[in-house]
């Protein structure tokens, strides 16, 4: 674990107490996409496996190999033929988070990338324990990767947390260095399909910088394998950048002026972010997954609780 004094966190990492006080938040997003559950355990999700469960389904007329307790005897009577009730079982649907925490996350104009997925992923690990589901998840930094396999408990989600702080603070150390990231998005996507199982809820957290035809290959297996849900962060210089003047900027090895007042220059800045974010756009479109963009800008909570939230809920179903 890190030795930074977690009494004075660095503005440049993920702060520890924050992301453990996100559980209190994390309880009202309760409005995941369903996905039918392939796993045959007890959890919080209705699933399309039917037999004796919590919540009644339908009455069908009864077939042989039925369980005789489930016999609607009223619906019987009526029509003087046997008929059944059938129930939805619930099933778990395990929450994986897959967080991207390489170099490119180690920027922003105001809150740092790297801050803001780490957030984003600790309230969806919460958010997934305190729907009785097992919650897990995957952090690639610049030259490692740190596996946290889904489990109902506490100390799954803490670990996980105490991940995304020492990956970011990793980020910190490297910050004067050239980057030497070991991972592409299209590594990482491949990596997770071996470690996702059938029927997860699945969030990647990422700037999704290196998006690229081989990424769409392992993301349709992704979505096949669960529900797929693309958590796009990005910071308001991607769009724009600042106002014109010469800037000093650098990679960690290479320094150089940036003139923002070039008008050309400024035109294809921001036509790289839009290309990207309708890449992303039509992507999850052909995928059925969902997409979540995250300005570094708003609270991680507030875009969450729009799209996860139970008022949000409250109103679909009025």
């Amino acid at each position: 674990m890190s030795l930074i004094n977690q009494d004075q966190p660095h503005p440049a990492t993920a702060n520890l107490k924050d992301m453990v006080r996100l559980r209190y938040g994390a309880r009202d997003l309760t409005g995941f996409p369903k996905v039918q559950a392939r796993q045959m355990l007890a959890g919080g999700h209705k699933s399309r496996f039917r037999g004796r469960g919590m919540d009644f389904d339908q009455v069908r007329i009864y077939q042989p190999g039925d369980d005789v307790r489930s016999i609607d005897w009223r619906v019987t009577a009526r029509t003087q033929t046997p008929h059944t009730k059938i129930f939805s079982e619930e099933r778990e649907r395990p929450i994986l988070v897959i967080t991207d925490l390489r170099s490119p996350m180690f920027f922003g104009s105001k809150r740092l990338k790297s801050v803001v997925a780490c957030e984003i992923s600790a309230a969806l690990a919460w958010a997934g324990l305190s729907a009785n589901d097992r919650s897990g998840g995957i952090i690639f930094g610049e030259q490692h990767q740190m596996d946290v396999k889904p489990r109902r408990s506490h100390h799954a989600v803490l670990q996980f947390i105490h991940g995304l702080k020492d990956y970011s603070t990793k980020l910190l150390d490297l910050q004067d260095q050239p980057p030497t990231d070991r991972y592409s998005m299209a590594e990482i996507l491949d990596e997770a399909r071996h470690l996702v199982s059938p029927g997860s809820t699945i969030f990647i957290v990422s700037d999704f910088h290196d998006l690229n035809d081989a990424c769409e290959q392992h993301l349709f297996a992704l979505a096949r394998q669960g529900n797929l849900n693309l958590c796009h962060v990005f910071d308001n210089i991607e769009q724009h950048l600042p106002p014109p003047s010469l800037y000093a900027v650098s990679d960690g090895a290479q320094h150089t002026l940036l003139d923002t007042s070039n008008a050309k220059l400024r035109e294809r800045f921001k036509q790289a972010f839009e290309d990207r974010s309708l890449r992303l756009r039509k992507l999850s479109e052909k995928l059925s997954a969902g997409l979540l963009p995250f300005n570094t800008d708003d609270t991680v909570m507030s875009t969450l609780r729009r799209a996860y939230g139970k008022k949000r809920n409250s109103r679909r179903g009025s």
